[in-house]
């Protein structure tokens, strides 16, 4: 019986691949809340393919993949990505063009030919610190020609840290703003600015930064800012160093929902 690891970032809608599988004589491996544990076990005990769905959060999944052909003992096992929005496949085919691309409809046939073509020359892409290694923080923070840019509780060179920017761009204090940055050193004020905004995530660009290790203040942590914005009913779906002390997450509003309460 072959072992199967699957990905995806929706309990709910997971369940159909569990069916389809374990009806089709699979072992599934799956837990809702991917966790670095999991990661551990499959590098100890590799499945026989890896699926991983990319109609929730695609770039989780891509970085999930390419941090599986980092490792001498998942590189050969194949990855199979499932259904997914055309652009998204497409960003994830040309960074590994040696994995098996499907709709959910044919997944059953499509694991088989996976299962009997693993790579014999595994695409390893470069890990995502590397390939953003040579972007300024206004590129990684998605701010672009035009944009306006809020900041609030910024530090007061945040501007200058921002490095080189886009041609007109501008600083307003609107929640209509492209691209809004929080920078929170306090649980509370945390708790109070995302609630705020969280209405605004579906227009604007969400980030919530804290600093970054010694330099933490008020027990603000990158767990805490995910698990605050969870609560609140965001998704986070990317995170990058804004700074050589500030770290950031991006969140947006979930797709089944175009308004929160």
């Amino acid at each position: 019986m072959s072992r199967l690891g699957l990905i995806h970032w929706n309990a709910a809608e997971a369940a159909r691949y569990l069916t389809l599988l374990k009806d089709a004589g699979y072992r599934v491996e799956y837990s809702p809340e991917f966790s670095p544990q999991l990661m551990r076990e499959w590098r100890s005990t590799p499945p026989n393919a890896f699926i991983i769905d990319l109609s929730r959060l695609p770039s989780h999944g891509r970085e999930i993949a390419i941090a599986l052909r980092q490792s001498k003992a998942t590189r050969a096992i194949p990855i199979l990505f499932c259904e997914g929005e055309d652009e998204k496949v497409v960003k994830t085919r040309a960074l590994l063009p040696d994995a098996v691309f499907c709709k959910f409809a044919r997944l059953k046939s499509s694991l088989r030919t996976a299962l009997c073509s693993a790579p014999k020359a595994p695409a390893v892409p470069a890990a995502m610190m590397d390939r953003y290694a040579t972007r300024t923080a206004a590129q990684k923070l998605g701010i672009r020609t035009g944009d306006a840019v809020r900041l609030i509780e910024a530090p007061r060179d945040m501007p200058a840290a921002l490095g080189d920017l886009p041609a007109d761009i501008t600083f307003v204090e609107s929640p209509a703003a492209a691209v809004t940055l929080i920078f929170a050193t306090d649980p509370q004020e945390l708790q109070r600015q995302l609630s705020e905004l969280r209405s605004h995530a579906a227009r604007t660009k969400l980030w919530v930064c804290w600093k970054k290790g010694k330099s933490a203040e008020g027990g603000v942590s990158g767990n805490l800012v995910r698990e605050t914005g969870i609560a609140l009913g965001l998704v986070d779906y990317k995170i990058c160093s804004v700074s050589e002390v500030w770290s950031g997450l991006l969140f947006a509003a979930p797709k089944s929902r175009s308004k929160l309460s």
